[in-house]
C-alpha cells in the first residue's frame, strides 16, 4: 500500500500548479491532505477511482483537511470526543480492515508560542485518541514539530520558537514512548531531509529547512514499512509531499 501525506497550504491554489498530474502520477491508494483552505462546496474535483471525503473548518479559508482513499473505509470521524478543541477541520480517522489511518493538521504554537497551551491540549487528546483505536495505526500529516536538531537547518537560533520549543519536541517525544515510530527517522537515521522551506529568503534553494511533516506508525506494524520519502522536488506549495509505502492492505 502506498500513502501520500501533502500540506497543500490550499488546494484551489494547488490544482493551478499541477496538482492533478501529480496525483494521477503518484497513483496512491490513499491520499491525505492538509490545510485546504476550502469548504467542499469552493471546489470542483474528479478523482478517478477515488472516494473523497472532506473536513473543513467553520472558518472560510483556513486549515481544514481531506482524503482520497481508492479503498473505501469502514468508518470515518472527524476531531475528537472530548469536543474541547475550535473547529478547525484538523483530524479525520478513517477505519479500514486492518488499520486505522489518522490525518492531521496539527495547530502551529504560533509566535511568541501564544497557542501553546492549546496545543498541548490538542497532543493530550490526539495521544489518547491514538491509544484508544482498536487496531494498528497510521498516524500522518504536518505535525508542525522538528523533533531532534537534525530536523531543521538552524536549530541554535530556533530555539523555543514555535515548531521547536522544548514543550512540543518533549510531547513528540512522548508520543514515540508510548508505541509509535517516526518511519523516516528509523530507515533514515543521519540522512538530513527537510519537508518544509519558508517562501522567503530563497530558502528552498538553499536547502534552508525543516522536517515537520510525517508518517508514524504504531510499534507492532513498523516491521511491515518498506519506505518512507519525502519529495523536495515537488513544488506548488511551501511543503513537500511525504509518502508512506507498507504490507497492510
Amino acid at each position: 500500500m502506498k500513502i501520500i501525506s501533502w500540506n497543500v497550504n490550499g488546494l484551489r491554489a494547488v490544482i493551478k500548479k499541477d496538482f492533478v498530474e501529480y496525483f494521477n502520477s503518484e497513483n496512491a491508494d490513499i491520499f491525505c491532505i492538509q490545510e485546504t483552505k476550502l469548504q467542499p462546496d469552493q471546489i470542483d474535483l474528479t478523482l478517478d477511482g477515488y472516494h473523497m471525503y472532506y473536513h473543513s473548518g467553520e472558518k472560510k479559508g483556513y486549515s481544514s483537511t481531506a482524503v482520497y482513499t481508492k479503498v473505501k473505509p469502514i468508518s470515518i470521524s472527524y476531531d475528537f470526543k472530548d469536543e474541547i478543541h475550535p473547529l478547525e477541520g484538523r483530524v479525520m480517522t478513517l477505519e479500514f480492515e486492518n488499520f486505522y489511518l489518522v490525518n492531521a493538521y496539527v495547530p502551529n504554537s504560533q509566535e511568541g508560542l501564544k497557542r501553546l497551551l492549546y496545543r498541548e491540549e490538542f497532543e493530550d487528546s490526539m495521544l489518547k485518541h491514538l491509544k484508544g483505536l482498536s487496531k494498528p495505526v497510521v498516524y500522518c500529516g504536518d505535525l508542525n514539530v522538528a523533533h531532534n536538531e537534525i530536523d531543521l537547518k538552524n536549530p541554535k537560533t530556533n530555539r523555543n520558537n514555535a515548531g521547536f520549543s522544548d514543550k512540543e519536541r518533549s510531547l513528540f517525544t512522548r508520543l514515540l514512548e508510548n508505541g509509535f515510530k517516526d518511519t523516516f527517522r528509523e530507515l533514515y537515521p543521519d540522512t538530513i531531509k527537510y519537508s518544509w522551506f519558508s517562501y522567503r529568503f530563497s530558502a528552498r534553494t538553499k536547502n534552508i529547512g525543516w522536517r515537520i511533516d510525517y508518517f508514524i506508525v504504531s510499534d507492532d506494524i513498523i516491521e511491515k514499512v518498506i519506505d518512507s520519502k519525502i519529495y523536495n522536488e515537488i513544488l506548488g506549495s511551501d511543503h513537500c509531499p511525504i509518502s508512506l509505502e507498507i504490507k497492510i492492505d
